[in-house]
């Protein structure tokens, strides 16, 4: 399975130190995806999509996805 990157908005929180704390996911079509937890943040390359950004490995309606933040963007893994 061909993967790609599906580039989003994201509703973040920033901290007084800097930080960024992922919230919300929107996609294209309006809908919004509250991120239940962000469990954890590192930089790392998106191995099936190609890419290197600051990986966050978030809980969203109890499944675990990675999301992204490269060169002032949010992105996650889609499906070709």
């Amino acid at each position: 399975m061909v993967r790609k990157k599906v580039f989003t908005e994201v509703i973040v929180k920033y901290t007084m130190e800097g930080s960024k704390i992922p919230l919300c996911i929107i996609w294209e079509d309006g809908r919004k995806f509250k991120i239940d937890k962000v469990l954890d943040s590192r930089p790392a390359p998106s191995l099936r999509a190609g890419g290197q950004g600051m990986r966050y490995t978030c809980r969203i309606m109890g499944k675990d996805i990675y999301l992204w933040f490269e060169e002032g963007r949010w992105c996650v893994e889609g499906r070709v």
